[in-house]
């Protein structure tokens, strides 16, 4: 599962035991060498659909880790673009692979999804591979911060997986993972907060929808269709209206307790 230059199974027990942002701090320099990483192919897909719906000025990555969100907003926007994650060590990893780079004026910003310090002056939002490290009430909260950095018109769009069959082994796997972490977190602080069977399609609609969102959903043709005709994989295209209204679940949105 890991390429020799990723960590060792000690070095991932020692992250898995610290908080989120720790953990990520400790993964930075081997994170690329890791499962965890947004496949090429992910990337690249996602990249070619958002060429089709731009043009886009200015994006956001949110929750970059090591940039490679990043570089999928270099080919699709023309002015700036921003990579904000709240682990120190995956930004400087970022900052130190996005060096000599050409294309559009990069900035690395180290904050939390949950409180973004910008204003509403981006025209893309993209997030690869981070929804786990998100509880289901935080959607609200998450969603609306996201909102509010969008100009009228922008769009937030992420890559969506289709989940395991009940009797895969795929789904076997990651439900044994999500039970190893709640135990963890039962019997261990502080929280290690990654859950991959919390971000469900279903309660990502109607909490984009909450938000102000208009969502449409565009399968990833280069993953191809399961066995019952749906996508393996979905871009999440979440557009505000050229004049966005107020959402409708403000006292929703308020973010949980930091996990650090």
């Amino acid at each position: 599962m890991f390429s020799p230059e990723g960590p060792s199974l000690r070095e991932l027990a020692v992250q898995a035991l610290s908080s989120v942002e720790r953990g990520y701090d400790l993964l930075a320099p081997k994170f690329d060498h890791t499962p965890f990483r947004t496949p090429a192919a992910v990337l690249d897909a996602v990249g070619s659909a958002l060429r089709r719906v731009g043009p886009f000025d200015a994006g956001l990555d949110l929750c970059c880790g090591t940039g490679a969100g990043v570089g999928v907003l270099e080919r699709v926007c023309r002015e700036r673009v921003t990579g904000v994650d709240f682990s120190a060590g995956m930004l400087d990893i970022a900052r130190e692979r996005a060096q000599g780079r050409q294309g559009p004026r990069v900035s690395w910003v180290r904050a939390d999804a949950r409180a973004l310090p910008f204003a509403p002056a981006f025209d893309l939002v993209v997030s690869f591979g981070a929804f786990g490290h998100f509880l289901p009430r935080e959607l609200p909260g998450l969603f609306a911060q996201v909102r509010s950095v969008l100009r009228p018109g922008g769009c937030f769009a992420f890559p969506l997986v289709a989940p395991p069959r009940p009797a895969s082994p795929g789904y076997w796997t990651l439900l044994g993972f999500d039970t190893v972490m709640r135990v963890r977190n039962a019997l261990w602080r502080p929280e290690f907060v990654m859950y991959y069977r919390a971000f469900r399609l279903g309660d990502v609609r109607r909490e984009l929808a909450a938000a102000g969102f208009g969502v449409e959903l565009q399968p990833l043709p280069e993953f191809g269709r399961r066995p019952d005709g749906s996508p393996r994989v979905r871009l999440v295209i979440a557009r505000l209206p050229e004049q966005a209204p107020a959402p409708r679940c403000l006292s929703r949105a308020g973010s949980s307790a930091d996990r650090r």
